[in-house]
């Protein structure tokens, strides 16, 4: 068998992908994450967004496989390779007939921390450009941002900062954007929050939070640029933080995963550290599901392309 069925299933989304020989043929996507299922539940959303493609074996990461998932996999402790995650697999029968087998995640016991779908996506990075699997630190934006160090084939330590999130609660419940009913675009605002969370020190960017809120009634910061300088404070503090720590390796480049917009915002905003921060690695989820199906045997290893054109599958 040379075909599969990867479904990237997170909390608020799900997006699938048939592949065959590796390659992608075709992908949808649905806001159906395991908190928001249509009609039918797990088993109507599969069917949905499988409709018309071929019975393949199916294979998913994310929070499919949560305890508030389809089936709870347990999670693996680091350090983790792809080999150990293929052996890791758990399979849940669908009324097809058919199993949808599911990935585990990653637990951190120096947190702990735990990841679901992030190691997933190194995997099928590291299947791109291999070099990166021997020696290399990554970060993961999203709305709990991963930061990850590789080493030698395996996930060795990562840590999770809620920015995404933060930034969301800040942005509808707090008194920082209160009475401001549109948003601009505004980089020199975004810069602005980067470096005032850079220069923070200590303190941190906790400390300058209400400078959001301070500046507009002082007329230095417009309303409607509030959301793009807390972004920045956010992110720079994500940025002030994680490096603070030293435990991801900054000799080099550090590699991104995710959103491509989002990527582009952390690394404006990493310039501002004169930190390099590479272009973002595209399909990580699929590809990575694709080399662990290989692993564990339920298709065939074969000529591999990283590549999101439709192919004549």
């Amino acid at each position: 068998m040379s075909g599969l069925i990867a479904l990237d299933w997170g909390t608020s989304s799900l997006r699938a992908y048939w592949l065959q020989a590796g390659k992608i043929c075709d992908t949808r996507a649905h806001a159906w994450g395991i908190r928001h299922l249509p009609e039918g539940g797990f088993q109507g959303a599969l069917i949905d967004i499988t409709a018309g493609w071929p019975r393949l074996p199916r294979l998913a990461c994310g929070m499919v496989g949560s305890r508030q998932g389809w089936l709870e996999v347990p999670y693996l402790d680091v350090p983790a390779t792809r080999t150990q995650l293929a052996r890791a697999l758990r399979s849940v029968r669908a009324d097809d007939g058919m199993d949808v087998h599911i990935v585990a995640g990653l637990r951190n016991p120096l947190g702990p921390d735990v990841m679901r779908g992030e190691e997933t996506q190194l995997i099928g990075a590291f299947a791109t450009q291999p070099a990166l699997a021997e020696y290399s630190s990554w970060i993961m934006p999203g709305t709990h941002s991963k930061w990850v160090s590789v080493r030698q084939g395996a996930i060795t330590d990562f840590c999770t900062l809620m920015t995404g999130e933060l930034f969301a609660v800040l942005r509808q419940h707090s008194i920082l954007a209160a009475g401001i009913d549109g948003e601009a675009s505004d980089p020199d605002a975004f810069a602005r929050g980067v470096v005032v969370a850079r220069d923070s020190g200590a303190a941190g960017a906790l400390s300058r939070l209400f400078s959001a809120r301070a500046s507009m009634l002082d007329g230095a910061l417009a309303a409607a640029s509030v959301p793009e300088y807390l972004s920045g404070l956010l992110i720079g503090e994500e940025l002030r933080s994680g490096l603070a720590t030293q435990r991801f390796r900054q000799d080099a480049a550090i590699q991104l995963i995710g959103d491509a917009a989002l990527c582009e915002r952390y690394r404006a905003a990493a310039l501002l550290f004169d930190l390099e921060l590479a272009q973002p690695i595209a399909d990580a989820a699929a590809h990575g599901l694709w080399h662990i199906a290989c692993d564990a045997g339920l298709v065939d290893a074969g000529p591999f392309a990283a590549s999101k054109e439709t192919s004549s599958c």
